[in-house]
């Protein structure tokens, strides 16, 4: 589904991205895992064709995403959806005119009722039915996280990139979060690439963890795989995170 090669990424003297390998699979997973800084979110905004790379190859469903013309671009982004950190959703818009906007715009075949049919299932999907007429304002920072999430499932990508799905929430709103994650993977089909310093969301979700550190991943296995590595790095990071045994 992604598939990353030799990939590099600099701003002015600040290279951030330095020879980055990755492959992302069908149905799968895949927590991008590091500090803040590290170019976790760079890397899914070049995924999404959001930023462009310096050097290297990244391949998403098939397609070169640098080579895209905007007309392509458009075509692959209605396949791979980005729920932001911090939810993205226009404040003067209800919830329902929220998840109406992307339908509007890109499925233009269904009619009105068709489009609240659709809007009211997904949110049924993410457990927020009831707020269908409130206002982002009114909304907790996890039932915003969960809508930002359902606006990416109502075109039904292939791929989701969740950017920081957890920050700032607290523990049990974390949780509720990751069972989202894994929920909609289960339910949709979806590949999933996620990026997070967040040990109990990596453990939670990730079928694979990859470390990326200085612009580069030092480690990719499972979440116990990376964890039992005797690099310091890796141990420094696990010390100052809590995480459930």
């Amino acid at each position: 589904m992604i598939s990353i090669r030799d990939l590099y990424k600099s701003f002015g003297g600040n290279e951030v991205l330095m020879g980055v390998n990755l492959d992302v699979f069908y149905m799968e997973n895949v927590v991008v895992l590091g500090r803040s800084g590290s170019g976790k979110s760079v890397l899914i905004k070049i995924i999404c064709g959001l930023l462009y790379q310096d050097k290297g190859n990244v391949n998403v469903l098939g397609k070169e995403v640098n080579r895209l013309n905007d007309s392509e671009l458009r075509e692959l982004r209605l396949q791979v959806g980005f729920s932001f950190q911090n939810s993205a959703l226009y404040d003067s818009m209800t919830v329902r005119e929220n998840l109406d906007f992307p339908l509007a715009r890109n499925a233009r075949n269904l009619t009105r009722k068709e489009r609240t049919r659709e809007i009211e299932s997904v949110l049924d999907d993410v457990g927020l039915l009831q707020t269908i007429d409130q206002m982002p304002s009114e909304l907790s920072g996890g039932q915003r996280k969960r809508i930002g999430v359902a606006r990416t499932l109502i075109l039904r990508q292939k791929i989701i990139a969740y950017d920081e799905p957890t920050s700032g929430l607290d523990p049990i709103t974390s949780m509720e979060i990751n069972n989202l994650i894994n929920l909609v993977r289960q339910k949709f089909n979806t590949t999933s690439i996620i990026i997070t310093h967040d040990l109990t969301c990596a453990k939670s979700t990730g079928d694979r963890v990859a470390m990326l550190f200085d612009g580069k991943f030092i480690k990719q296995g499972t979440f116990a795989e990376v964890f039992s590595s005797d690099d310091e790095r890796i141990h420094n990071f696990y010390k100052y995170n809590f995480v459930n045994q």
